[in-house]
Parts: structure tokens; C-alpha cells; sequence
């Protein structure tokens, strides 16, 4: 049974890249809770692909972070395959090698979009609206 929006406790935010210092520098920024007005965020990193498909169709996420700039499969292909075979997809924050790839994040059916190096305000701004987004669906 789906849980309604303000009653849920925390959500599962999954942060896809092969790079160790990527992944601390999202889970910094989003913190233990991007926002006052969403849930807790449990933190889920991920370094490989295989890994993120198998949690993906589990149903293990509620909004995902990719790095287009992982390897060797980067965010941009993962977002596009998962919003072509993932029921329900999570909305999905795509980090950007450069503001100029912003086209290919249009590509990818990215829902939000950010640029390296990651700034932290933006980036938890970011993901708060995403959750936003996630429980308005699931609630």
C-alpha cells in the first residue's frame, strides 16, 4: 500500500558514480536531509552499473543521482535506459561534465540537472525537489 506524502519517514537516494570522491562530496551535500519540508535521506552509493540495475529493479530507490561523467557507463545512457525500462522510474539529477552538455541531459530524460564541480547548495536544493516531486507520485 503506497504511503501517503506526509507520512513518509525517509526516502532512498541513490548516488550512481564510479568516482569515491563524487559520491562523498552528494552525500555531503544532500546531508541527512536536503530540506526541512521532505523526508530523511538514506544514502545509497553506488560505483557500478551492474549494482545500480540490480537495486533499480528491486525497486530500491526513490530518487536517483547519476554522474554523466561515470565510467565506464556514464549517467546520461544509465538515465535514458532506466526511463525506457524502469516502471515508475525515480526522478532522476543528472550531474553534467560541463553547463554545456545541458542538451544531452535533454537527451537522457534527465528530471534535473547540475554541472561538476558540484556546488552543494544547488545540488541539495536539487534533490529536494526531486523527493518533492517523488512523494507527490507515490503518496
Amino acid at each position: 500500500m503506497p504511503q501517503q506524502a506526509d507520512s513518509i519517514q525517509c526516502m532512498k537516494v541513490v548516488v550512481y558514480s564510479h568516482d569515491a570522491d563524487t559520491r562523498a562530496q552528494v552525500r555531503l551535500a544532500i546531508g541527512r536531509r536536503p530540506a526541512m519540508d521532505v523526508p530523511d535521506a538514506e544514502i545509497i552509493e553506488v560505483a557500478t552499473e551492474p549494482a545500480l540495475w540490480r537495486l533499480l529493479h528491486a525497486g530500491g530507490a526513490d530518487v536517483m543521482v547519476l554522474d554523466g561523467e561515470a565510467q565506464p557507463a556514464g549517467g546520461m545512457g544509465v538515465c535514458r535506459q532506466a526511463k525506457d525500462e524502469i516502471y515508475n522510474c525515480p526522478p532522476v539529477l543528472l550531474i553534467i561534465g560541463r553547463r554545456d552538455d545541458g542538451w544531452l541531459a535533454t537527451w537522457s530524460r534527465a528530471d534535473a540537472v547540475t554541472s561538476h564541480p558540484i556546488e552543494p547548495v544547488t545540488l541539495a536544493h536539487a534533490v529536494a525537489g526531486l523527493m518533492r516531486e517523488r512523494a507527490a507520485v507515490t503518496g
